[in-house]
Order: C-alpha cells, then sequence, then structure tokens
C-alpha cells in the first residue's frame, strides 16, 4: 500500500536525533549508488511522450546469376523494419519536513536528502528495467526474462559458498558471450550483483594466468578513476538494492540496443503551501497549517530494448523472440 504519511522530523531517526545539540555537521553515510540503465544504457531524448523507432527485422539476400548465362534472371530481395515504441511514465517522491526541524538542523538536511532521492529512483528504473519489478505495462520486457526467453542464459559453476561446480564462472562468462556471438550480437559490458567484483579477483585467464577482472574504481567513489573492467569490457557491480541475487550473477550484452527515453531529467521543487493527499482523497499533511515544506522530484522516462536482425540470426532462423542482444550467467540452480 502506498504511503502518503512519511516525513522526516526530530523522532524519525529514533533517540539520536539531528537536533538541536550541537554535533559534527557531517553524516557520515555511504556514498549514493549508481543507477545501471543510468550508466549502462543508450540514452535519448523524446520530445512526445510516445515515439517510435523503426528496427531492422528483415535483411536483403544476394544470389547468384547461373553462371556461363549472360541473360539470366536476377532474383528480387528485401528489407523489412519492426517499429519499438518507447512510451513515457512518470516517477516520483516527495519528502516533507518541518520547517522548525529544517531551521535547528545540524546539517544542510536538503543537500543531503537529494542525492539520497536520486538512488532510490535509480533503484526504482533498475528493478524495472532489470528484473521487471514494478515495471510499468506500457514499457519493454525486462532484460532477464527476455534474454531468458530467448535462450541467451547459461548457469553459474559456483554455488554461492564459492565451492566450485564443473567450470568456475570465467567460463561461464565466455560460454555466455560465445553463445551471443552465434547469433551476431557481441558482448561491451556487464553488470553484476554486489559482490562479484571479490569472486572476480580471484579467477585468471586458462594457461596465462593474467587476471580476467580489472577492480578500478566505481564512478561514485572515485570520479576520473579507471572503471572496473572484465575482460577488458566494463563492469558495474549494482548496489542499490534492485538486483535479484536468486536469479542471475551477472548480465552482458550489447547496452546500446536497451534504451532509456527521457523525456524531462530529474527535477527539484521545493513547497512551502499546500496539501499532501493519499489515494482517498484525505489530506495528510497541510504544509501552510503544519509549517512544514516539501522537496519533490519528478522524471519522465521511457523504456525499450531494440532487437534488430543480423546475418547470423538471419541465417539461423532466429525469429524477434528468439533472439536478444543480451544474456544472463543465472545464480547456481537457475536454469
Amino acid at each position: 500500500m502506498p504511503d502518503y504519511s512519511d516525513m522526516i522530523s526530530r523522532t524519525s531517526g529514533g533517540s539520536d536525533a539531528l537536533v538541536p545539540e550541537p554535533l559534527a555537521a557531517e553524516i557520515i553515510q555511504e556514498l549514493p549508488k549508481q543507477s545501471a540503465a543510468m550508466s549502462l544504457m543508450r540514452r535519448v531524448n523524446l520530445s512526445t511522450k510516445t515515439q517510435r523507432l523503426p528496427v531492422l527485422d528483415v535483411l536483403p539476400f544476394a544470389y547468384w546469376v547461373g553462371t556461363g548465362n549472360d541473360t539470366g534472371l536476377k532474383q528480387t530481395s528485401m528489407q523489412q523494419w519492426k517499429n519499438v515504441t518507447l512510451v513515457v511514465e512518470e516517477a516520483a517522491t516527495i519528502i516533507p519536513i518541518p520547517e522548525a526541524y529544517l531551521d535547528d538542523a545540524d546539517v544542510p538536511i536538503w543537500s543531503e536528502v537529494q542525492p539520497r532521492m536520486v538512488e532510490a529512483l535509480g533503484a526504482l528504473i533498475d528493478s524495472a528495467v532489470l528484473f521487471g519489478v514494478g515495471k510499468p505495462a506500457t514499457w519493454g520486457t525486462d532484460i532477464y526474462t527476455a534474454a531468458h526467453a530467448s535462450g541467451n542464459i547459461v548457469q553459474d559453476g559456483y554455488t554461492d559458498d564459492g565451492s566450485t561446480a564443473a567450470d568456475d564462472f570465467g567460463v561461464s562468462v565466455t560460454a555466455l558471450g560465445d553463445l551471443m556471438s552465434n547469433t551476431g550480437y557481441n558482448m561491451n559490458g556487464f553488470a553484476g550483483r554486489p559482490g562479484l567484483n571479490w569472486k572476480l579477483m580471484g579467477l585468471r585467464s586458462s594457461g596465462s594466468g593474467v587476471p580476467i577482472f580489472t577492480p578500478g574504481a566505481s564512478l561514485a567513489d572515485a570520479p576520473g578513476l579507471a572503471s572496473p573492467s572484465l575482460y577488458g569490457y566494463p563492469i558495474q557491480m549494482i548496489e542499490n538494492g534492485s538486483w535479484d541475487a536468486s536469479k542471475a550473477q551477472l548480465l552482458g550484452g550489447d547496452w546500446g540496443k536497451a534504451i532509456i527515453g527521457v523525456r524531462s531529467d530529474i527535477s527539484f521543487k521545493l513547497f512551502t503551501e499546500g496539501v499532501i493527499s493519499n489515494d482517498a482523497g484525505a489530506v495528510v499533511l497541510n504544509l501552510m497549517q503544519n509549517d512544514a515544506v516539501a522537496m519533490r522530484m519528478v522524471m519522465r522516462l521511457a523504456y525499450a530494448t531494440v532487437n534488430p536482425t543480423t546475418l547470423l540470426s538471419q541465417k539461423a532462423g532466429k525469429s524477434i523472440t528468439q533472439r536478444f542482444p543480451l544474456g544472463v550467467v543465472t545464480t547456481h540452480g537457475v536454469s
């Protein structure tokens, strides 16, 4: 059930409230975690609520004219497109705070709250596009479900406790890359479960013993430093709470074919007057009467994956539901 009465107050943090005792003006916390969708996928700006993207679905064939026949008939061929539709939906949240609390706080509350609002939005988007959790019905199929349905799936050779099975995790990743290459799609990046980097650090390439994983640093933790990579391709561990480790260890593929369409970017607006009501229409907070202010965050965006045919997928007779530009290494025991 939606909750419309949550707000920051003197008692919301328990007995150790931020006010009124003078304290060090710093909140000790983790840096906000990145969104996989916003950092890995292709981003396009949309000018309308609904926008169509033509995607190549049938490629032309070439034919030999009969040898030694100067007047042989040339055969015809064709090329076809299908439309992928991006439909914009709105995501939002409101954080109300009493004015007296803001006045007495020892830290700049809004500068601490805004990054967390963005992080929450990123987790909402990632949950929807990676695993289909809460996904708007107008959006395309989530990556995990579509990859699974297309057959782009390899099971992890390790159990969660780290004991080995027939193959190590590096073999599982390369097997996925080989599987996808057979239909003309190549992996150019990865998204992985929290902590996957520690599993990867111990893996070495066969024969040469060269590490297949380069730790690097995340953009959030160390801007400007090299990002983590797996087999030379960027990898991001998703630590915003959206990853479903019971299903997948890693998603990989051509992330440029997973599209986030932005109709209006993240915007913030501070309200000093107005009311907040629940879905039954009852007023739960009157900003003027309760001496409170509220920060509202809104973003309008769409999601879809484009699934163009390739020479190899057409040769293999793969229909649009049998091919997909991303794949999954599932958690051990998930087929």
